[in-house]
This record gives structure tokens, C-alpha cells and sequence, in this order.
């Protein structure tokens, strides 16, 4: 009880001192220790390092060919960040582990004079510890980047709405300018739906039309966003056009891509993961929706985003999380006092249960589909999750049902306790884990690539190719550009064990986890 009484007191009354360790703990603990996971992460850091090799800071390339997939904002940020620290996992995701804290500290700011200091905390908390958010605040790819910079521009929105300023509206035009930068017209579009809810939904569309279409905000939205698309115009021309408007924003809302499809369901089911541990509490919320004012702007910011992408073709869990901060923000005010014990608590237990067996799930997997490529990502799986890995993931059980069983504790406390342990099961046990899993050997080539392939004043450096394997990191590891193509005799392959035929047409010089670097002797 003391324990309890003591960590309420601090919470309370610290300030805003509570900040620094909860996202030291979110996105700093660890930030390094994981492989970088492809294809997304591998894929963001090898064309920032092919960027700081060319010396070419307008077009990025991947393997030597143009990547328009992105726009440039978070090449710029990791290659600051690379040329400061030198390119390492850590340096990579630096960038996005310091926009995620402020991710969490602006969103912290925007509630504390808007509801209670309890509840203003618990958001903060919620956004610092909730899986996915998690996760792609420890990523080196631009969605946390992104998520700030939206959250930034309808906050902005907010103020501007309750007291209209010049500075207000300035920011608002200068975080979308960034955000175009960042991700391109995602960035625009749901701040712009919003807001134009927002002043309609109160009888103000000649307000929001002259505020959309303020001469002096398009000034700062152009001064920051224009010059970089214009001089990518003037590099790459109409590839530029139909491979990042049309392939990457039309075609990927209209059509699946990278295998990406779902449902229109597929959002229901996965939001409770995505905030998990905070899931089971919107079955407390659900009774609480709709009501006026802030709520009603909230609610629609969460809806727009749920609805828009639950009938996208290309589905991706973090495409919900530009809709997670109101969410959030609804479920701390209306849940926060007093969230219910059990829905607190279980869901985070009934997952824990899940991890504790995890390496016999991912057996029968294996079972299902007995490629070599599988079968070696078992052996990896084997090897990392051993005895540490059970006994962890059973103490983080052991200490969920503590806090469900604890008594004379407030519920608040016993679900900040629970997003606590979660944090730090995520980020020292079960990320390294998975990383190590599918990402060891992938690393490991590239090593061994890099110190027996590679020219020296001795040696002759081998040509090596990528070829049925789409896995970025090897690149970034590396430190060579390795192009995407079949290899040709004499030339070196980095790919799966069982895509190389036939196979006496090569010789293996290394193989781990599935995943082989070979020499092409002879033509089929």
C-alpha cells in the first residue's frame, strides 16, 4: 500500500519530472541491441546510406535504383544522425525515438489543461507504452516522424479554433509543410478532413475556407515543402510523378500492394493489439462515445482515420496509429479515474500466456510449411528463445497476475503498472528476440560478406547480387550496394537455400538461418 501510495504521490506531484524516464524507457532502453528489421527498416537505412555515399541529398536510391516510396524528411534526419554518430541500429532510429518523445510530450501538454492531471499523465503513459506505438518509436523508418507531426498540426488545429492567433495558424501551416515532407499528401489530408468538421460541424465554413486558404499559411506550407519536390521534379521527371503520386498514394489506397491486403474488419480486430495494453478498455469507452465539444473533434479524428483506411486496399497495422492519439486521449479522460481491474489487467495476461508458448506455436508453424528457409528461421527461433526467454516471459506473467491479485491498489496505478512491465518485456526480451529470429543471419552474411568479399589492396572484391530475397539490411550492413538480380556465373548470390537451382550450380560460402551466400560455377 505504501509502495502504491508512494507512486501516486510522485506522479502527482513531480511536475512534469515523470517524462524523461517514461521515454527513456519507451524508446531509448535498447534502442541498439535489435538487427534492423527488413523490409521497412532495412529498406529506410539502406537508401540513407547509399544518400551519404552518393553525396546525393535530393534523390534516394535503394540498390541503385530511384526509391520514390518515401519523400526525403526522414533520409535527412537519419543521415544528420548517421554522419553525427556513425551508422549503427542506434543512430538509424535515433531520429525516430526523439520524435516519438515528443510525440508523447506534446500530446502530454495538449491534455494537461484539458482535463485532470491524473488522466493528463495516464495519456502520456498510454502513448509511451501502447505495442505499436512502441515499436515504430524504436523503427527507422518515417511513421513516428509522421505521427508527430500530425498530432502537432490538430492540436494546432484545436487552439486555433478556441483562440484564432497569427502564431497558432503559422504552426499549423508549418507542420503540415513538414508533414508533406515526411509522407507526402497523407500528411494534408486528414488534417484537412478534420478541421473541416470541426468549423462545419459549428455553422463555420467561411472561417475554415479563409483559414485553409490563408495567403500568408500557404506561404510557409510552400517556403517549406515546395523546394525539395521541385527540385525532385527537375532530377527524375514523370518517374517521380507516377512512382511516388500515383504508385505510393493513389495505388496504394486503391490497390494492394506488397501483399499488404485485408478486410474491412481487419481495423476492429487489430486495434486492441496495436494499443494493447490498453485494448480491453474500449469496451468502458464505447458506452462513452459521442459527446461535445473537444470530444466530438477527438472522436472524429479517430473515426475518419478508422473508416478511411479500413476500406484502403493496402492494409498495415501503423496506418491506424495516425488515428491513436485522440483515441488515447478519449480513453484517458473517460477511463482514467477508475479503469475496470479486469480489463486492465487480463488482456496483457491472456498475451503473456501466449509469448510463454510461443516457440511451440511458431514448431507447428513450421510444421504447416516445411520450407528450408522456415526451418532454418526455427533453428534461429530455438537458439533465442531458450531457457532466458522462458523464465523471462513466466516472471512477466507472474508479475501481471501480482498486479490483478494485488488488493487495496488503485486500478489507475495497477494500469500504469501493467504498461510498465509490458514496456519493458517489449523492449529487452521480446523485440530482441524476434529481431535475432529473423534477422541474425541476414546480418551475419553481411558480415562475412564485408570481410572475405570485399576488395582490399590484396584481393579483388567479389560482385554480389540479391536474388529471391527482398532483405534491404544486407545493404546497410554491408556497406555496398547490392543490386536485385539473378546472378550470373562467377558472381556471388545472397539468398534462401532452397531458391538457388539447381544447386549444384553454385557453391555455398555461407549459410545461416535458412539464408545462404553462394558462388554461381556453372549455367544451368
Amino acid at each position: 500500500m505504501r509502495v502504491a501510495s508512494g507512486l501516486r504521490h510522485w506522479l502527482l506531484h513531480s511536475g512534469d519530472g515523470f517524462l524523461l524516464p517514461l521515454v527513456i524507457l519507451a524508446f531509448f532502453w535498447q534502442l541498439g541491441t535489435p538487427a534492423l528489421f527488413d523490409l521497412d527498416e532495412g529498406a529506410f537505412s539502406a537508401a540513407t546510406w547509399e544518400m551519404l555515399h552518393r553525396g546525393d541529398f535530393i534523390t534516394t536510391f535503394l540498390n541503385g535504383e530511384p526509391r520514390f516510396d518515401k519523400p526525403i524528411l526522414i533520409y535527412w534526419l537519419q543521415a544528420l544522425s548517421v554522419s553525427a554518430f556513425g551508422i549503427s541500429e542506434w543512430s538509424l532510429r535515433l531520429p525516430s525515438a526523439l520524435t516519438a518523445s515528443a510525440w508523447v510530450m506534446a500530446t502530454y501538454y495538449f491534455a494537461k489543461p484539458r482535463m485532470p492531471r491524473q488522466n493528463a499523465i495516464l495519456v502520456a503513459v498510454m502513448l509511451a507504452t501502447s505495442a505499436m506505438i512502441i515499436v515504430i518509436g524504436r523503427a527507422a523508418t518515417a511513421d513516428a516522424v509522421l505521427n508527430l507531426l500530425i498530432a502537432l498540426t490538430l492540436f494546432d488545429v484545436w487552439r486555433y479554433w478556441e483562440q484564432p492567433t497569427r502564431m497558432v495558424l503559422f504552426r499549423v501551416f508549418l507542420w503540415l509543410g513538414l508533414g508533406f515532407l515526411c509522407k507526402g499528401p497523407v500528411a494534408v489530408a486528414i488534417p484537412f478532413v478534420v478541421s473541416a468538421f470541426l468549423y462545419l460541424s459549428h455553422q463555420q465554413w467561411q472561417t475554415w475556407l479563409k483559414t485553409v486558404f490563408n495567403p500568408y499559411g500557404l506561404m510557409v506550407f510552400l517556403a517549406v515543402a515546395a523546394p525539395w519536390y521541385i527540385l525532385e521534379y527537375q532530377a527524375q521527371g514523370q518517374a517521380f510523378i507516377e512512382g511516388f503520386f500515383f504508385k505510393h498514394n493513389v495505388d496504394r489506397f486503391s490497390d494492394t500492394m506488397e501483399g499488404h491486403g485485408g478486410q474491412v474488419w481487419y481495423y476492429l480486430v487489430a486495434l486492441p493489439f496495436i494499443i494493447m495494453p490498453f485494448g480491453g478498455l474500449l469496451v468502458q469507452l464505447v458506452r462513452k462515445a459521442g459527446g461535445e465539444g473537444i470530444d466530438r473533434f477527438l472522436w472524429f479524428w479517430f473515426a475518419f482515420v478508422f473508416v478511411f483506411f479500413s476500406f484502403s486496399n493496402t492494409q498495415l497495422p501503423h496506418y491506424l496509429l495516425y488515428g491513436i492519439t485522440p483515441l488515447l486521449l478519449l480513453l484517458a479522460k473517460h477511463c482514467g479515474e477508475n479503469p475496470n481491474r479486469w480489463l486492465a489487467v487480463v488482456p496483457a495476461v491472456l498475451v503473456a500466456v501466449v509469448l510463454l508458448f510461443l516457440p511451440e506455436l511458431l514448431a507447428q508453424a513450421v510444421v504447416q510449411n516445411p520450407t528450408p528457409y522456415f526451418q532454418g528461421l526455427l533453428e534461429q527461433a530455438q537458439q533465442g528463445m531458450g531457457i532466458f526467454y522462458r523464465a523471462a516471459t513466466g516472471i512477466y506473467l507472474l508479475a501481471l497476475l501480482a498486479l490483478l491479485l494485488w488488493a487495496n491498489v488503485q486500478n489507475y496505478l495497477r494500469l500504469i503498472g501493467v504498461a510498465v512491465l509490458q514496456t519493458l518485456f517489449l523492449g529487452s526480451i521480446l523485440i530482441p528476440v524476434v529481431a535475432f529470429t529473423q534477422q541474425a543471419a541476414v546480418k551475419n552474411a553481411a558480415h562475412f560478406a564485408q570481410q572475405h568479399l570485399t576488395a582490399t589492396p590484396d584481393r579483388i572484391g567479389a560482385t554480389i547480387v540479391m536474388d529471391g530475397v527482398n532483405m534491404p539490411s544486407f545493404t546497410t550492413y554491408r556497406e555496398a550496394i547490392t543490386p536485385r538480380r539473378a546472378p550470373e556465373v562467377g558472381e556471388y548470390v545472397f539468398s534462401k537455400a532452397d531458391h538457388l537451382q539447381p544447386a549444384d550450380a553454385y557453391v555455398v560460402v555461407f549459410k545461416q538461418g535458412g539464408l545462404v551466400l553462394a558462388k554461381k560455377v556453372t549455367a544451368p
